[in-house]
């Protein structure tokens, strides 16, 4: 048997949401572009797969071999895009398997026939950035890290903002009163600023983006939970539960929170939207991540800074659009399956 079976509501939803072609497409879509990027890897590197020499193979991706494991005479990791290095490893029988794009996110290409940023080509399908990076490497590997980004982000906003607006809609009163307050303070404190002062203070990297943005993230969805809270405590069920002497912190996370998981639901694909979006903005600004980190908004900033590469600022955008394009598209048939005018 099944550990969990779907109530009849929830199949109903999942049903709905299925029809929403464009939505449900949309899904699929998104689903494979990400699980083909967390596997970035294996989809570009400059390392090969797989490597058979004299008769053995090895595996550059996944453990380091000096240059003299090939027959060469530097006891240091083994360039693969040395032109030297591939003759030794592809004559006499010998073979290389190299990913489908022969690029890192950090691997500079010292082959160039033209100034960096060169233009797209049959070595740099996407052309390279101003430091000779490849652009469809970066693009991949900032792919990965704006959804995980925005992932992370979210999971942290939603808990904290459901936890906050359970705690306010149910108690009301006093405690109501006083979170809401606070939420006015806090809302009203400058974050860009904010960010701008501990850039400065500290080295940027994402777990500092991460913690910055959590502290103003919540806010928005405890509204829409402290809303749902506030009408669902008046309920008959939940004062039978109070005089039966249930726990507050049963009926709150058990009977209530379930009932109040539609907007919560229904704004996740936006609420990663607006993650991304941020992480862009201010890689493009300079707040964001190190410079060697693989970015869209970074990717965008060197586009604004070399007006006539025009490829830096063409894929970026395209994969920006589409990937929040795909995001409202599920946000849109969420909001539809879930409405609950249709039940």
């Amino acid at each position: 048997m099944p550990l969990w079976k779907p109530s009849p509501i929830a199949r109903r939803r999942w049903q709905r949401f299925k029809e929403h072609r464009r939505g449900y497409l949309s899904l699929w879509i998104f689903i494979t572009l990400f699980s083909l990027s967390l596997v970035a890897e294996v989809i570009s590197n400059d390392k090969p797969l797989l490597v058979h020499y004299n008769d053995s193979f090895y595996y550059p991706l996944f453990s380091t071999y000096p240059e003299t494991t090939f027959g060469g005479v530097f006891e240091t990791e083994t360039d693969y895009r040395d032109p030297f290095v591939l003759e030794m490893l592809t004559e006499g029988g010998n073979w290389v398997l190299f990913p489908l794009n022969r690029y890192s996110f950090d691997t500079i290409n010292t082959q160039l026939e033209q100034p960096a940023p060169a233009p797209p080509g049959a070595g740099n399908i996407l052309g390279t950035d101003d430091r000779g990076r490849d652009v469809l490497a970066r693009l991949i590997y900032g792919f990965r890290l704006s959804v995980l980004f925005a992932m992370g982000l979210t999971v942290i906003g939603v808990v904290v903002g459901i936890v906050a607006g359970a705690v306010q809609g149910y108690f009301g009163g006093r405690v109501d009163l006083i979170f809401q307050r606070f939420i006015e303070i806090w809302g009203s404190m400058p974050e860009l600023y904010l960010l701008i002062i501990f850039a400065g203070m500290f080295t940027p990297n994402i777990w500092l983006l991460v913690i910055l943005l959590s502290l103003f993230g919540w806010m928005g969805l405890s509204d829409y939970v402290r809303a749902e809270f506030l009408r669902a405590r008046t309920m008959v069920y939940v004062k039978a539960a109070r005089s039966m002497g249930v726990p507050d912190r049963t009926i709150m996370f058990r009977h209530l929170l379930p009932n109040a998981m539609t907007p919560v639901i229904t704004f996740l694909p936006f609420r990663i939207s607006g993650a991304i979006l941020a992480l862009t903005s201010l890689d493009f600004l300079g707040l964001g991540v190190p410079p060697s980190t693989p970015s869209l908004g970074e990717l965008l900033r060197q586009g604004k800074a070399n007006i006539e590469a025009w490829w830096l600022s063409l894929s970026t955008f395209v994969v920006l659009v589409a990937m929040l394009m795909l995001l409202n598209f599920i946000g849109e048939a969420l909001r539809d399956a879930m409405d609950p005018r249709k039940e």
